[in-house]
């Protein structure tokens, strides 16, 4: 692998495990189970089945919880202190047999796009949550395994337009973090 495949690679599990950590793992085992995606032996785990077959029970039940409005907001409290760290930990592993210190700084560039990542989409499904109907927070939903599924599609297929588009996405993240936290604030204000 060239390092704009690796740094797509670690970047790319990072930004993916702050919408689904889960179908993440899931995802990269299968693929790297059956030969469709080189990870280096650092990650030669998570094409273990056994990991493969408990982060596929994890996506299902992530993906029933995310369509219920309320508890999604509940789960991704939760998830908070467990997509954070995996995201890291991915990005890290993902940087292969290298220098150490490009490991932790690839851990802590993860971590941070696996945060700005979950942040914004917890966020997002939070003030989506005010609206009573489901169909919002179905949509929404659909819509960010539909980005796991197409970033992660363009993670392999091109790395540099990943790369790219992680880029857009993170100054996106970065503008609904900031308008979240307002809508966060009045909301408060009212309670």
């Amino acid at each position: 692998m060239d390092m704009v495949q690796t740094i797509a690679l670690s970047a790319g599990l990072a930004w993916a495990s702050g919408l689904r950590l889960y179908l993440v793992v899931f995802l990269a085992g299968v693929l790297s189970y059956f030969g469709y995606l080189h990870l280096p032996d650092s990650l030669s785990v998570l094409h273990n089945p056994l990991v493969i077959g408990v982060a596929g029970v994890m996506a299902f039940a992530e993906l029933i919880a995310d369509k219920i409005p309320a508890f999604d907001s509940l789960w991704d409290s939760f998830q908070t202190f467990i997509r954070i760290p995996a995201g890291a930990l991915l990005a890290a592993f993902a940087m292969g047999d290298v220098d150490p210190s490009w490991t932790v700084a690839a851990g802590l560039i993860g971590g941070t796009i696996t945060a700005s990542t979950h942040f914004a989409k917890a966020g997002s499904r939070l003030a989506i949550n005010t609206s009573p109907e489901p169909f919002s927070n179905w949509l929404a939903s659909f819509g960010e395994e539909g980005m796991v599924l197409g970033g992660l599609w363009t993670m392999l297929a091109s790395p540099a337009i990943f790369l790219g588009l992680l880029a857009i996405f993170l100054v996106i993240a970065g503008f609904v973090l900031v308008k979240l936290w307002g809508f966060v604030g009045r909301l408060l204000r009212r309670v």
